[in-house]
């Protein structure tokens, strides 16, 4: 086993529980919560399985007024950012809730994705940033 791979695989046993906890949080909006080890400036991200049409594409296709299923991406944490570090440390399960949703609606519109609820990402920012400015 090569150091990287090594590397990787130690990161993915420290993160497994928040795999499971996000995947848990975000239940059937994602079809699969994953470490990345391509990101270097974000947070987090969304891809496509193998198999599947990515977000820009099923947007173009109902644009044409295709029916297209939703299908659903895969969540990718980046473990080396800081806010994914600072969710790997949130012991209130609240404020877990939110930086989990923060975290996937941030990876939607870096995608070009609409927010389902854009009211409430706007809310949850709010509410992140009256907390640090207290």
């Amino acid at each position: 086993m090569s150091y990287k791979s090594k590397k990787e695989e130690e990161k993915k046993q420290e993160y497994d529980t928040i795999i499971k906890q996000v995947k848990e949080v975000l239940g059937d909006k994602v079809k699969e919560v994953r470490l990345s080890h391509r990101l270097t400036t974000s947070p987090s991200c969304l891809v496509a399985d193998d198999h599947d049409m990515g977000i820009q594409m099923q947007r173009l296709l109902k644009a044409a007024g295709q029916d297209v299923s939703e299908v659903k991406p895969i969540f990718e944490l980046n473990p080396d950012h800081q806010l994914v570090h600072i969710l790997k440390a949130e012991q209130n399960a609240d404020r877990f809730n939110e930086w989990t949703h923060i975290l996937f609606d941030q990876a939607m519109l870096a995608e070009g994705g609409q927010l389902k609820d854009p009211a409430a990402f706007v809310q949850r920012i709010n509410k992140l940033l009256l907390e640090l400015a207290q």
